[in-house]
């Protein structure tokens, strides 16, 4: 009875440690460039990555944007600085850097698996057109008639 009691305890314990790991995302950091892109722009990837580390996010958007400046056809480039903008709060612009990454890196499964790209959609996602003959969503400018 006794083995049971501790065997049980063993399996609960193990269960409750595997279950911790599971549902748990892996840390967003930033990625180091391709191989051929220009020194100047691992190089400020990589200050980047310091500060971003260092939660230092203003100068980590400084390094990864003047990066992406070095490196524009870079996915990992913009996937850096769209990390750093989406921390401190610029949904918009990250969104924006978010897709570009995605559309220069194709193959790239980090970026395209983030749990930092997901919220906003897939780039290669057909946009949904509207019906014909429903009611634009646009606001009017209260100049012409009205329906």
């Amino acid at each position: 009875m006794k083995y049971l009691s501790r065997s049980g305890v063993t399996f609960l314990f193990l269960v409750a440690a595997a279950c911790s790991f599971i549902g748990k995302e892996k840390p967003l950091v930033p990625l180091a460039l391709e191989p051929g892109v220009k020194s100047q722009a691992v190089t400020l990837t990589e200050q980047g990555m310091q500060a971003y580390q260092a939660k230092q996010f203003d100068d980590a958007r400084n390094y990864f944007s003047k990066a992406v400046a070095e490196a524009p056809q870079s996915g990992p480039a913009h996937y850096n600085y769209a990390l750093t903008l989406n921390v401190m709060g610029d949904t918009e612009q990250a969104r924006q850097q978010f897709m570009e990454a995605a559309n220069l890196a194709p193959g790239d499964k980090v970026i395209w698996d983030s749990p930092a790209l997901r919220p906003y959609g897939n780039p290669e996602a057909p946009k949904k057109k509207q019906p014909l003959g429903m009611p634009s969503t646009r606001p009017t400018t209260g100049v012409g008639p009205r329906p």
